[in-house]
């Protein structure tokens, strides 16, 4: 006989009403993880997009993404002539904010050379930009389809292909224009003001101006080496893929990281407190029935065991119903939520030793009932 089945029989409602509480708190424990997973996936996403090997900024910044950087456009020419390059493009980026059916839309968008590096890395749907102007691939979170038009500054783009996953560290969905209208987005000035500096003579300057140039090497060809030849130039900096990720992920969401992780973090606690506390008064509750059962001769394994399987069987039932509540509706949050098999195997396996844990004031208690109190009133 199970005396820990028997139990849970007995008491079926609040077992499973228990059992759907801590699910909902040990799904938002997972929701947490997935969260964390996914802010550093979407931090990365785009210094991946082009699959390059080097970064070439503005000589004392971190740019582009950490720092704003701006170098001359024509950068990338001599960039591609260095032993060891195989191919170099020049890349914009900036954040706008339109609107698209009468709802405000934020935008990241990327500028870039149809013929180098540094475009979308797979087309959804639709296609790839064929035109030199007014053409758009964008990123299919945003809400644009194939053949929607959308006006950024005072141009109308159309929408011709879309990608997936390309948001930036703040969450914001991609757009990819070709490098010439993106220069005028970002650094055309407005009419009036145009006129002023035309005015004071520096209204002729030229525009071909970039926040990074990006380079592939060669499959022989050594980043680092490839990086010190560029530093050589003093006005330019060069950051190597791995070097350009570290910023990333240690600099430019590394407190929303730690926050995350720290909130995780208190919650596993508040989890194992609360399954204390159940089992705890589970066990209270059954105090005179626990005596009866050390008064007939049933050994202490006997009872500890039932205490162990209950809380359990609290823990994966509730840590069940919390993740398939949170695999159902991860992809209706407004951020990315990365769930893979790992995290999942180590939050059970961290729900399993709390559990154990917990079970240890219900264990305590349960070993010190006096048989006698069996025959009390």
């Amino acid at each position: 006989m199970n005396l820990a089945y028997r139990d849970v029989r007995h008491n079926l409602g609040r077992f499973l009403l228990t059992c759907i509480g801590l699910g909902l708190l040990l799904g938002v424990v997972l929701a947490m993880i997935g969260i964390y997973r996914g802010l550093v996936i979407d931090a990365l996403t785009i210094a991946r997009a082009p699959a390059v090997d080097m970064w070439v900024v503005e000589t004392g910044t971190r740019g582009p993404f950490a720092e704003a950087s701006r170098i001359p456009g024509d950068v990338r020419e001599a960039v591609a002539r260095i032993a060891g390059v195989a191919a170099a493009g020049g890349i914009t980026y900036q954040t706008v904010e339109t609107r698209f059916r009468d709802d405000k839309l934020r935008l990241y968008v990327i500028g870039y050379e149809p013929t180098r590096p540094g475009g979308p890395p797979e087309i959804a749907e639709g296609r790839e930009i064929a035109r030199s102007h007014f053409e758009m691939v964008a990123d299919s979170t945003s809400g644009l389809g194939v053949g929607d038009r959308i006006q950024l500054g005072r141009r109308t783009f159309t929408v011709v292909g879309l990608t997936r996953h390309q948001v930036n560290s703040g969450g914001d969905p991609a757009v990819y224009i070709t490098l010439p209208d993106a220069q005028k987005l970002q650094f055309d000035l407005a009419p009036p003001a145009a006129r002023v500096e035309f005015a004071r003579g520096s209204g002729g300057a030229g525009r071909d101006t970039v926040n990074t140039v990006v380079a592939r090497l060669q499959p022989n060809a050594s980043p680092d080496a490839v990086a010190e030849a560029v530093r050589r130039w003093k006005h330019l900096g060069a950051i190597t893929q791995e070097g350009q990720e570290l910023i990333l992920t240690r600099s430019l969401v590394d407190r929303a990281r730690r926050q995350i992780g720290l909130f995780t973090s208190l919650l596993l606690v508040v989890s194992a407190v609360i399954i204390a506390l159940i089992i705890y008064t589970m066990t209270m509750e059954k105090l005179k029935q626990i005596a009866t059962l050390k008064l007939i001769g049933a050994p202490d394994r006997t009872i500890i065991a039932m205490i162990v399987q209950q809380a359990l069987a609290l823990g994966f039932i509730g840590f069940a119903m919390g993740a398939t509540l949170i695999v159902n509706i991860k992809d209706y949050f407004p951020r990315r939520v990365v769930l893979e098999p790992d995290n999942v195997v180590i939050l059970a396996s961290i729900v399993f030793v709390v559990c154990l844990l917990s079970s240890g004031l219900g264990v305590r208690a349960a070993l010190k009932v006096d048989p006698a109190t069996a025959l009390g009133g």
